[in-house]
């Protein structure tokens, strides 16, 4: 059997996440190492590599939820929104589960690149339950 990427095991909460959205097939969460506050990944709830994988259908349904979940994070946030999701390991992809991040962006605040390859310091306890409030949608 193939051992559970870190995104499944948040799926079955068998490790913990602010989740900031869920549903059926869909759940959203604070990045644990984000690039910048409320940086927040959604996955579909089926295990996908890739979006080459998934049928048309489910992708489109993903669509729908990051478009929620983005239009939630820039109305609490007052901020531009980033959102990107990469395919393989050659393109970056670092988790072999189809996510997208949302990544409110502060700029000038932040100098960071967007598409750098490192991740920030992991959440703080404090962070994670004050963007899962914020951002979280019932």
């Amino acid at each position: 059997m193939t051992e559970k990427n870190i995104f499944q095991k948040i799926i079955d909460r068998e490790i913990p996440a602010y989740i900031i959205y869920e549903d059926e097939h869909s759940l959203a969460f604070l990045n644990a190492f984000p690039f910048d506050s409320g940086h927040t990944l959604v996955i579909p709830k089926k295990a996908y590599k890739t979006i080459f994988e998934m049928p048309e259908g489910e992708f489109l349904e993903l669509q729908k939820v990051i478009f929620k979940v983005a239009h939630r994070i820039r109305e609490k946030s007052g901020k531009d929104i980033a959102i990107y999701q990469r395919n393989g390991l050659e393109a970056g992809q670092e988790v072999p589960h189809v996510h997208f991040h949302i990544l409110p962006r502060y700029i000038p605040e932040r100098k960071r690149p967007l598409f750098n390859d490192v991740g920030g310091e992991r959440i703080s306890e404090e962070k994670g339950k004050y963007y899962q409030e914020l951002f979280g949608i019932k």
